[in-house]
């Protein structure tokens, strides 16, 4: 190994430790009331050299973020049983991944979804452009189910987004923030919660406009104001 990849990769091994430093401690302690300072000290460095990897603690946000919107949007890519009937099978194995990152990655969805003193990513959204395709795919596939027949003619697209988001992410939460009760199955939950949002829009529930956004970054905002 050279000395310019050797460089790279301990650059590379000191912005991980950053990162996963930052993450535990924002989650452990919220956002605002972690300095660089602190992550500093975390990882034994100065907090000169923690900025001469990132200029911010919103930068390093930034970088979190983006990792965990990639993570959620990969989670599950794996290959599953193939869903060739209902579109609705394919819908819902496409939101059951949000749940299941909030499972496999608590301290990304705590920090993405549940802190509201984060700094919004409408900020840098260039960076999170992938962030705005991936829901657009998602519309598309509810679209299509709409097209099919399999949902009511004049169903918004983008309200099923956000009616089926927000089931799953009041399971999620109340997991995450142990607000179930003695005994409760979070993920049993988390199923019926979401069979029953399905069977409702099939049912056709008044699902419109009203409920429609028009930027992919309004849910996150919501949070944060």
């Amino acid at each position: 190994m050279g000395v310019k990849e050797r460089q790279e990769r301990d650059r590379e091994a000191v912005s991980r430790s950053i990162l996963d430093a930052a993450r535990e401690l924002f989650v452990t302690h919220g956002y605002q009331e972690v300095s660089i300072r602190k992550i500093a000290e975390k990882i034994e460095y100065s907090p000169a050299a923690i900025y001469s990897y990132f200029p911010s603690k919103d930068d390093i946000f930034f970088a979190l973020a983006e990792e965990g919107f990639r993570l959620l949007f990969s989670y599950g890519a794996a290959p599953r049983a193939a869903v060739a009937g209902d579109p609705m099978d394919s819908i819902r194995a496409t939101f059951w991944r949000y749940y299941e990152f909030s499972k496999e990655h608590p301290e990304y969805f705590a920090l993405m979804f549940l802190d509201r003193s984060v700094p919004r990513i409408s900020k840098n959204w260039n960076r999170f452009g992938f962030v705005g395709e991936m829901r657009h795919d998602m519309t598309g596939r509810i679209q299509q189910a709409v097209d099919s027949g399999a949902l009511p003619a004049g169903t918004s697209p983008n309200a099923v987004f956000r009616v089926l988001l927000t089931s799953l992410h009041g399971a999620a939460t109340m997991r995450l923030c142990d607000r179930l009760a003695e005994g409760e199955d979070a993920d049993a939950l988390a199923r019926i919660t979401l069979d029953t949002a399905l069977q409702g829009l099939r049912a056709g529930a008044g699902i419109t406009d009203e409920l429609s956004f028009e930027c992919i970054h309004t849910a996150i905002e919501e949070r944060q104001s």
